[in-house]
């Protein structure tokens, strides 16, 4: 019988987030043990960024590392991922079916927004991996509408992981590192507004949340971090659970909270043996989360 898969939106941090994953790492890698074992895994990186939705076809996709200055021994971690042909062209064709426009890309590899998370959920690389790209000049409704065409996927046992963050402001992490401090006000607003919406199922608001949301522009001066999530958004379809798995601000500006979209078939997985994990305590803040899920099969 062919299994349901939730649909994921997963942090990715900072480059470093690969040497030192702490709470979130766990919280990842907890959750990523809770479920069905999936046929592929489709990755949407904010960090693939297309003119037009592109599909991975590589059978074995490099290792990208696109980022400078950080500690050399980053620079030695690979993921070995194999790819999948067959499962690329379904996702090929599940977004034709909606009649948007689709490439695929032979050589691809997987940058720093996909490989950290699936090396921290998948640590052995034995599920193939498809990387597929966002468009970030088509903003929320594009990649709302993208995810839309991935819906199906999920139920032939497709793992949607989408990995961007919650808040990304280079500029403020950039300046905190140099000088410490606390943080700002905006990255809690923010992501207790998201947090609300997500839960009210307000995909309106959510769509328009460089409106509507408290510190929208602060949390994101560019779109491209947060797009991830409306994918996600828009692969779940109806979801009868939405779960936040993980909460925790990462290098005082870098919101690291986690979601599960849950359908019918994955409220099985949920337990009453719950796996906790240890307080997130980043810088100032301290967040003590729970989450209920099978703890293995």
């Amino acid at each position: 019988m062919t299994s349901a898969q939730p649909v994921l939106f997963v942090p990715h941090g900072a480059p470093t987030f690969a040497l030192r994953p702490g709470a979130a790492g766990a919280a990842l890698a907890a959750a990523a043990r809770t479920l069905p074992r999936p046929r592929a895994i489709v990755i949407i990186s904010a960090h693939w960024d297309t003119a037009m939705p592109t599909v991975g076809f590589a059978g074995r996709p490099d290792t990208i590392h696109d980022f400078w200055g950080f500690p050399e021994e980053l620079y030695a971690l690979r993921y070995p991922a194999t790819g999948c042909r067959e499962a690329a062209q379904e996702v090929v064709a599940a977004i034709q079916a909606v009649g948007l426009p689709v490439q695929a890309d032979p050589q691809h590899g997987l940058d720093h927004g996909a490989w950290i998370p699936l090396r921290l959920m998948f640590p052995d690389a034995d599920v193939p991996v498809i990387p597929l790209s966002i468009q970030s000049q088509g903003g929320p409704a594009a990649a709302y509408r993208l995810g839309q065409a991935l819906a199906p996927l999920a139920a032939r046992n497709f793992l949607v992981i989408a990995s961007g963050n919650i808040t990304h402001n280079l500029r403020d992490f950039q300046r905190v590192g140099r000088n410490g401090g606390q943080t700002p006000a905006y990255v809690r607003e923010f992501t207790d507004w998201i947090a609300g919406r997500l839960a009210a199922r307000d995909v309106t608001g959510l769509l328009d949340y460089r409106r509507q949301a408290p510190g929208a522009v602060q949390a994101h001066p560019t779109d491209e971090h947060l797009l991830p999530l409306y994918v996600a958004l828009g692969a779940a379809g109806d979801p009868t659970k939405i779960q936040r798995f993980h909460a925790g601000i990462d290098d005082y500006v870098i919101a690291m909270d986690a979601y599960a979209f849950l359908p019918d078939e994955a409220g099985q997985l949920a337990t009453d043996r719950p796996f906790e994990s240890q307080p997130v305590v980043a810088n100032e803040v301290q967040i003590q989360f729970r989450i209920t899920a099978n703890a293995g099969e």
